[in-house]
């Protein structure tokens, strides 16, 4: 396992647990009351470190290369997936996945999500999860066929950003941004937004537009990185933490604006060090709050959508 610079005091302790058992194992000697007083130690140090995590430590946590993707969770929480492909226009955009799958055994959803990869090769292949136009095109054309067979829409939410590349804007980046966030906000079936990673600027809006949008406990949501904020302000990377607090981007900031509607805990020690917990926590909340909007009217989730989102941000009419 892979451990952060705050994590070491963990990398230790563990270290000293496999230690122990290598000496048990040579020598033949019970060390089970050793490993048991390590494992009381690692349960406090976890406690003291991530009851104490800043934003830019959460951030990091957000990126954790051990962190579970999109496809990890529809593995464990979906059964009979079927990958779709393409947006029927330019190519497959390998950023984004999606297609239809069963939760719970009896409900069919469609499922959304940014793809980083989890090696070299595959971060590449993914390009690093920043989808391409034609990944957010991909994406609406799978809302659009969920919403023809009346199925639910999740989205997992995990992207540094919308791929800034020339062809990308030559092929309509910023449109296909916007239509999503249009036609999101008039889907007639219920949508749930999860972030799970990062959730960088427009990258992140182009599927996070739904009844609930909500974040797990270590993640962030902002319309810029701390390293690209901290660069345009102070023209270096160095103000980085500086920046991550100055932006308040983590849930517990996101909840206080009124910009998602709820936190999903993580166990201690993150999603990374938990995955398969992670993943029951996230199907739970999605069993739950499906059959909560499956019971509201169409147009009336339609119409709180629209309010929801209309009322965010801070501003003053000016009379005519």
């Amino acid at each position: 396992m892979q451990y952060l610079e705050f994590e070491k005091p963990l990398e230790s302790l563990f270290q000293e647990i496999e230690k122990i058992k290598e000496v048990g194992e040579k020598t033949n000697v019970d060390v089970s009351s050793a490993v048991n007083e390590l494992n009381k130690k690692i349960d406090k140090t976890r406690k003291s470190i991530y009851s104490n995590l800043n934003d830019w430590q959460r951030v990091q946590l957000s990126r954790h290369p051990e962190r579970p993707y999109t496809n990890f969770y529809i593995s464990r929480i979906f059964s009979k997936y079927q990958e779709l492909h393409g947006d029927r226009n330019v190519r497959d955009d390998k950023a984004i996945v999606g297609g239809f799958a069963t939760l719970d055994d009896d409900q069919t959803v469609m499922v959304i999500g940014h793809q980083k990869g989890v090696n070299t090769k595959m971060r590449q292949l993914r390009n690093f999860g920043m989808a391409n136009p034609e990944g957010y095109r991909k994406a609406l054309r799978l809302m659009k066929l969920a919403e023809k067979f009346n199925k639910p829409i999740i989205t997992f939410i995990d992207t540094p950003g919308a791929f800034p590349g020339l062809e990308a804007e030559e092929r309509g980046q910023g449109e296909a941004i916007a239509r999503n966030l249009f036609e999101m906000t008039n889907l007639t079936v219920p949508v749930i937004c999860i972030i799970i990673g990062e959730g960088a600027s427009g990258g992140a809006l182009g599927i996070g537009i739904g009844d609930r949008v909500v974040m797990l406990e270590n993640t962030w949501y902002s319309v810029i990185s701390p390293e690209s904020c901290s660069s345009i302000l102070w023209r270096t990377w160095d103000f980085k933490e500086k920046a991550a607090e100055q932006l308040k981007l983590t849930p517990k900031h996101m909840s206080e604006f009124g910009l998602i509607d709820e936190i999903i805990a993580e166990p201690l020690g993150g999603a990374h060090a938990f995955p398969e917990e992670m993943a029951v926590i996230v199907k739970n909340y999605l069993t739950k709050t499906l059959k909560t909007l499956s019971a509201i009217d169409p147009q009336e989730r339609i119409n709180l959508r629209i309010d929801k989102f209309s009322k965010m941000g801070f501003y003053e009419e000016l009379p005519l």
